[in-house]
């Protein structure tokens, strides 16, 4: 899943957070853009307060006030992702969605520059971009359980599948490679991954333990 999701069937997303509108809007979207860029371009290490304030075209201090320092920068940038209308692939079959947002994930994690990997990193080294990461996470891992609920509607597969478990298994892979090992992208990986976590999701090796189905 990208920084960039429904719940499962039957719940709701987080409500999306109020956002200013008007000038405070645009100088908030100034800033993420040139934090982003920052980024990208030069790593956590690299990014301060001052850099992204003059990318932005915006006075230091108007960073200062708001975001406090490099941390409140990067989560802001991070629950930014979460205030989005964004929708797993409904595609017609457990497969191909997987299929589909894993090669979401693989081109958010091949494009240059690393912005999505940078970030990754960034909340090992930010209590709050970490806090921010996990929020982004959650949001993200409950919008894609619909992706289980509607193949075990569909009969592909057994009932009380633990959706996040499927979930982490055909996407942790593309992270695996790409992030820790950074191998070399193959554009074959999104689809290997997802058939395989399919194919062990339809003969039962995700399922719920009978404790959490009575929970």
């Amino acid at each position: 899943m990208t920084p960039a999701d429904p719940g499962p069937e039957g719940t709701r997303p987080p409500p999306t957070r109020r956002r200013p509108g008007g000038r405070t809007a645009r100088i908030r979207q100034q800033v993420l853009d040139a934090v982003v860029a920052e980024l990208g371009e030069h790593g956590y290490d690299g990014l301060t307060t001052d850099a992204v304030a003059a990318r932005a075209g915006v006075h230091r201090t108007t960073v200062y006030r708001r975001w406090g320092d490099v941390g409140g920068l990067l989560a802001d940038v991070l629950d930014a992702a979460s205030d989005d209308d964004w929708q797993p692939p409904d595609t017609g079959s457990l497969e191909s969605d997987l299929a589909a947002l894993n090669q979401e994930i693989y081109a958010a994690l091949t494009t240059q520059p690393p912005v999505m990997a940078a970030l990754i990193a960034a909340s090992f080294r930010s209590e709050k971009a970490a806090q921010a990461q996990q929020r982004l996470w959650e949001d993200r891992y409950a919008r894609c359980e619909i992706i289980v609920s509607r193949a075990v509607r569909h009969g592909e597969l057994p009932p009380h599948t633990d959706a996040r478990q499927l979930l982490i298994a055909a996407t942790a892979p593309l992270y695996h490679q790409l992030v820790l090992l950074r191998t070399t992208p193959d554009p074959q990986l999104p689809g290997h991954a997802a058939r395989t976590a399919a194919l062990a999701a339809a003969a039962g090796f995700f399922a719920e333990p009978p404790s959490a189905r009575d929970a």
